[in-house]
Parts: C-alpha cells; structure tokens; sequence
C-alpha cells in the first residue's frame, strides 16, 4: 500500500483540525482554502499536460537519447509524460504492476520504461545498427 495516499488527506485534516483548534471558523477557511488551492494546482498541471499531449502521435518524441539522459529513478509516470509530450505505448497487462511505456523517436531509437506503482524504477534504451557508418577508428585509416 502506499503510504501516500493515506497521509496527504489525513495531513489535510489534520491540517484543518489544527487551524480551528488555534483560531477557530476563520482558521478553518484559511486552510481549507489552502488545501483547495493545492488540489487546484495539481489538477491544472495534470491537465496541462495532457493538453499538450492531445495533439501528438502515442508513443512518438524527438529524441529517446535525450530522454534517457533526463530519466531519473523515482520520477512520476505524468512527469516523464510532459518531458516527452506524448502517451508511451503500453507494452504490459492493463492495471498490473510493474507497467511498461515505450517511447520511439523518428530514427528508430527508443527506451522502455517500467514504472512501479507510478514512479519510475528503471528504464532502458535501444539504438538500432546505423548501416554504413563508421566507427572513430576506421575514419583514421587511409582509404585503399
């Protein structure tokens, strides 16, 4: 269970419990108008960015190099969604942990994230083969 879905409502009443205590009804509009406001902020962000995501391809981003260079352990499943502006394709069982997302980019690359009850655990990135490029190595060598 995670505990954070039962501290941030207890916290939020303990919260009014504490304002009425020390100043009574005002206090208690104060922090219910607190704890309002910070529901509202969340839900706007949430909102926002799904906004942005409403207009592109699932599972589509500019670059997976550059989204893996970003990913940290720990991070939300809406925050890797707003760095990459776009729904990861799901590549598990709905509603069964851990869920995998994967984002591709236009060259082919892409990085498969897993997501544990909605933080991110670990992820991984796949470049395809370039066909025809060269390594450091053979650049230095003197065509024959």
């Amino acid at each position: 269970m995670n505990f954070m879905n039962v501290l941030v409502p207890v916290g939020g009443v303990v919260l009014v419990a504490l304002a009425y205590r020390a100043y009574g009804w005002p206090g208690v509009a104060v922090a219910a108008g607190g704890v309002v406001m910070w529901v509202l902020l969340h839900f706007t962000r949430m909102m926002t960015v799904l906004k942005r995501t409403a207009d592109r391809p699932v599972g589509y981003l500019a670059s997976a190099v550059m989204l893996n260079a970003k990913l940290r352990p720990g991070m939300t499943l809406l925050h890797v969604i707003a760095m990459t502006r776009s729904l990861g394709v799901l590549h598990s069982e709905k509603d069964v942990q851990p869920e995998f997302f994967r984002w591709t980019d236009e060259g082919g690359s892409r990085v498969t994230c897993e997501f544990l009850n909605g933080k991110l655990v670990r992820w991984e990135l796949f470049r395809p083969p370039q066909d025809g490029a060269q390594t450091p190595a053979d650049s230095d060598r003197p065509a024959p």
